[in-house]
Protein backbone atom coordinates (compact mmCIF):
# COMPACT_ATOMS: atom_id res chain seq x y z
CA UNK A 1 0.00 0.00 0.00
CA UNK A 2 2.95 2.29 -0.55
CA UNK A 3 2.17 3.29 -4.11
CA UNK A 4 0.83 6.65 -5.13
CA UNK A 5 -2.45 6.57 -7.09
CA UNK A 6 -2.22 7.54 -10.73
CA UNK A 7 -3.24 11.02 -11.79
CA UNK A 8 -5.96 9.49 -13.95
CA UNK A 9 -7.52 7.69 -10.97
CA UNK A 10 -7.29 10.81 -8.80
CA UNK A 11 -9.01 12.85 -11.53
CA UNK A 12 -11.66 10.17 -12.09
CA UNK A 13 -12.35 10.03 -8.34
CA UNK A 14 -12.82 13.79 -8.07
CA UNK A 15 -14.98 13.74 -11.21
CA UNK A 16 -17.16 10.99 -9.73
CA UNK A 17 -17.58 12.89 -6.47
CA UNK A 18 -18.37 16.22 -8.15
CA UNK A 19 -20.62 14.65 -10.80
CA UNK A 20 -22.61 12.69 -8.22
CA UNK A 21 -23.00 15.61 -5.84
CA UNK A 22 -23.75 18.11 -8.60
CA UNK A 23 -26.31 15.90 -10.30
CA UNK A 24 -28.06 15.17 -7.00
CA UNK A 25 -28.13 18.84 -5.94
CA UNK A 26 -29.16 20.15 -9.36
CA UNK A 27 -31.88 17.51 -9.44
CA UNK A 28 -33.12 18.72 -6.06
CA UNK A 29 -32.98 22.35 -7.18
CA UNK A 30 -35.17 21.62 -10.19
CA UNK A 31 -37.50 19.17 -8.45
CA UNK A 32 -41.15 19.96 -7.91
CA UNK A 33 -41.22 19.05 -4.23
CA UNK A 34 -41.65 20.90 -0.98
CA UNK A 35 -38.66 22.61 0.59
CA UNK A 36 -38.70 20.24 3.56
CA UNK A 37 -38.44 17.27 1.17
CA UNK A 38 -35.49 18.89 -0.57
CA UNK A 39 -33.90 19.48 2.82
CA UNK A 40 -34.39 15.83 3.75
CA UNK A 41 -32.67 14.57 0.61
CA UNK A 42 -29.86 17.13 0.91
CA UNK A 43 -29.25 16.15 4.53
CA UNK A 44 -29.20 12.46 3.61
CA UNK A 45 -26.61 13.23 0.91
CA UNK A 46 -24.34 15.13 3.31
CA UNK A 47 -24.76 12.47 6.02
CA UNK A 48 -24.03 9.74 3.50
CA UNK A 49 -20.86 11.41 2.28
CA UNK A 50 -19.58 11.92 5.80
CA UNK A 51 -20.43 8.39 6.90
CA UNK A 52 -18.83 6.82 3.80
CA UNK A 53 -15.59 8.73 4.38
CA UNK A 54 -15.65 7.74 8.05
CA UNK A 55 -16.21 4.10 7.11
CA UNK A 56 -13.36 4.13 4.60
CA UNK A 57 -11.05 5.66 7.18
CA UNK A 58 -11.91 3.18 9.92
CA UNK A 59 -11.59 0.18 7.59
CA UNK A 60 -8.26 1.45 6.30
CA UNK A 61 -7.01 2.18 9.82
CA UNK A 62 -7.76 -1.41 10.84
CA UNK A 63 -5.98 -2.79 7.78
CA UNK A 64 -2.89 -0.73 8.59
CA UNK A 65 -2.88 -1.74 12.25
CA UNK A 66 -3.97 1.64 13.57
CA UNK A 67 -6.22 1.13 16.60
CA UNK A 68 -9.92 1.73 15.93
CA UNK A 69 -12.46 1.21 18.67
CA UNK A 70 -15.12 -1.32 17.88
CA UNK A 71 -17.84 1.23 18.72
CA UNK A 72 -16.49 3.69 16.13
CA UNK A 73 -16.05 0.95 13.55
CA UNK A 74 -19.59 -0.28 14.15
CA UNK A 75 -21.03 3.24 14.07
CA UNK A 76 -19.27 3.90 10.77
CA UNK A 77 -20.90 0.84 9.21
CA UNK A 78 -24.25 1.63 10.81
CA UNK A 79 -24.18 5.25 9.63
CA UNK A 80 -23.37 4.32 6.04
CA UNK A 81 -26.09 1.68 5.93
CA UNK A 82 -28.50 4.09 7.62
CA UNK A 83 -27.83 6.84 5.07
CA UNK A 84 -28.49 4.43 2.20
CA UNK A 85 -31.58 3.15 4.01
CA UNK A 86 -32.91 6.67 4.61
CA UNK A 87 -32.52 7.51 0.93
CA UNK A 88 -34.21 4.24 -0.03
CA UNK A 89 -37.18 4.83 2.28
CA UNK A 90 -37.48 8.43 1.13
CA UNK A 91 -37.47 7.47 -2.54
CA UNK A 92 -39.79 4.51 -1.98
CA UNK A 93 -42.42 6.80 -0.48
CA UNK A 94 -41.82 9.77 -2.79
CA UNK A 95 -44.33 10.77 -5.43
CA UNK A 96 -41.68 10.86 -8.14
CA UNK A 97 -41.43 9.13 -11.47
CA UNK A 98 -39.50 5.88 -11.38
CA UNK A 99 -36.84 7.46 -13.60
CA UNK A 100 -36.42 10.30 -11.11
CA UNK A 101 -36.05 7.86 -8.24
CA UNK A 102 -33.38 6.00 -10.19
CA UNK A 103 -31.62 9.27 -10.97
CA UNK A 104 -31.40 10.22 -7.28
CA UNK A 105 -30.30 6.71 -6.27
CA UNK A 106 -27.55 6.53 -8.89
CA UNK A 107 -26.23 10.04 -8.30
CA UNK A 108 -26.20 9.35 -4.54
CA UNK A 109 -24.23 6.14 -4.98
CA UNK A 110 -21.83 7.83 -7.43
CA UNK A 111 -21.21 10.59 -4.88
CA UNK A 112 -20.55 8.02 -2.13
CA UNK A 113 -18.15 6.12 -4.35
CA UNK A 114 -16.38 9.34 -5.29
CA UNK A 115 -16.05 10.41 -1.66
CA UNK A 116 -14.53 7.06 -0.69
CA UNK A 117 -12.12 7.11 -3.65
CA UNK A 118 -11.04 10.71 -2.99
CA UNK A 119 -10.40 9.87 0.69
CA UNK A 120 -8.41 6.79 -0.33
CA UNK A 121 -6.34 8.74 -2.84
CA UNK A 122 -5.65 11.52 -0.35
CA UNK A 123 -4.49 9.02 2.23
CA UNK A 124 -2.38 7.07 -0.25
CA UNK A 125 -0.73 10.24 -1.53
CA UNK A 126 0.08 11.46 1.97
CA UNK A 127 1.30 8.02 2.98
CA UNK A 128 3.75 7.90 0.09
CA UNK A 129 4.90 11.45 0.82
CA UNK A 130 5.49 10.59 4.50
CA UNK A 131 7.49 7.43 3.65
CA UNK A 132 9.75 9.12 1.09
CA UNK A 133 13.14 9.85 2.54
CA UNK A 134 14.16 13.46 2.27
CA UNK A 135 17.27 14.20 0.26
CA UNK A 136 19.31 17.06 1.66
CA UNK A 137 19.98 19.91 -0.73
CA UNK A 138 23.64 20.83 -0.92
Amino acid sequence: MNSKPSNAFVAASWLALLAGMSAFIIGLWNAQMLLNEKGYYFTVLMYGLFSAISLQKSVRDQLEGIPVTSIYYGLSWFSTILAIGLLTVGLWNATLLLSEKGFYAMSFMLALFGAIAVQKNTRDTRGVANNTPEVPIS
